[in-house]
């Protein structure tokens, strides 16, 4: 049977299309002035110009002593009417009266939210994932001492918004990103939205806590590194971020693997920005990117589809005289979290304790 498909023609006007915030700046003004206008927007493709502050309400739910830390469980509001569960890690050795950096651990799909990041291994299908992919790198960075916090992104975990199909393992390591979306599109929001709005709330939260030196990182794997890009891009209190296994060309990453999760998609952002434009708003604050080299999601060229938008982020680390902020970590392997210069990377930029 032969089938009339569309993805050539989407395709074919993904690359025709005038990107309105491709980054071109050639000075400091002209960055400044592109940075400005392509947040606004963003915003508003997002859908965060939709949504409510309020008090965060913080609730401690429980409190477990590990091994070198302690994991606390808590909730906030990010929206009046919107809860977020998170855990927070403090290492041991934090004295008393003694401030120390945050870390903002971000989890992406396959992990049972926050579970995967902070090391919990009672769940088996969380276990594999974390041996598969790294996937404890919260648990890793209290290690080095700083204060880690790990949420539920919208759809995951405790989020999940139904009582999804298949074995209890199916359940607990899926997501319904697809269903969120149907329900916040037709309104003008989006996933990526609102896990942005909420990593920005988290944000705001952590400056109260009296442990927190005022410092902030943020780090991510896949959809973790989806949210790392857009709340780095967007909110200036990150200072230093790690973007793993989510950084190259949509033509070929997103647009060609269109059964990608919904998550991905925000309508109208294909004509504004590619991937690369967005993390070029990060600079010149410290960027470091993680890509697999036979990651299956770099798209059809491999790395060839990752390295022009790891450029756009250089050019504009050079109109600030900081190339050194910006550090391309390829490594053998497929999607995982790889951390073999992550972890330093940070303490060099941001340390523990400051």
């Amino acid at each position: 049977m032969k089938y009339y498909t569309s993805e050539k023609h989407f395709l074919k006007k993904f690359h025709s299309a005038y990107r309105t915030h491709s980054f071109q700046a050639d000075t400091k003004e002209e960055f400044l002035i592109w940075q400005d206008s392509l947040r606004h927007k963003l915003c508003e493709l997002l859908g965060t110009t939709q949504m409510e502050k309020c008090l965060p309400q913080p609730e401690l739910v429980e409190t477990v002593a590990c091994d070198g830390y302690i994991r606390k469980k808590m909730l906030i509001h990010t929206e009046p009417d919107v809860i977020m569960p998170f855990y927070v890690l403090i290492p041991d050795d934090l004295k008393e009266g003694e401030k120390r950096t945050a870390l903002i651990a971000c989890h992406g799909h396959g992990s049972n939210g926050k579970e995967a990041v902070v090391g919990l291994r009672q769940k088996e299908g969380v276990a594999n994932t974390i041996d598969v992919h790294n996937y404890n790198y919260g648990e890793m960075f209290v290690k080095k001492g700083y204060i880690v916090f790990a949420a539920d992104a919208r759809g995951f975990g405790e989020r999940r918004e139904i009582d999804l199909q298949g074995d209890e393992q199916e359940k607990y390591l899926s997501s319904s990103c697809r269903g969120l979306a149907h329900l916040a599109l037709p309104l003008g929001q989006t996933v990526a939205g609102m896990w942005t709005w909420d990593l920005m709330r988290l944000a705001d939260y952590i400056m109260t806590c009296d442990f927190v030196n005022g410092h902030l990182a943020c780090v991510g794997l896949s959809g973790g590194g989806l949210q790392t890009l857009y709340f780095s891009a967007l909110d200036p209190r990150v200072e230093c971020a790690v973007i793993s296994g989510y950084f190259y060309g949509a033509g070929e990453s997103l647009v060609t693997m269109f059964q990608n999760c919904d998550c991905n998609f925000i309508p109208n952002l294909w004509k504004t920005a590619d991937i690369g434009d967005i993390g070029a708003l990060v600079a010149p604050r410290p960027l470091l990117i993680e890509t697999g080299n036979i990651d299956p999601l770099n798209g059809s060229s491999g790395l060839d589809n990752v390295y022009p938008q790891v450029e756009k982020v250089r050019k504009a680390m050079k109109l600030w005289n900081a190339e050194e902020n910006l550090y391309h970590d390829v490594f053998d392997g497929p999607h995982m979290w790889h951390g073999d210069y992550a972890y330093d990377w940070v303490i060099t930029h941001v340390p523990p304790k400051q």
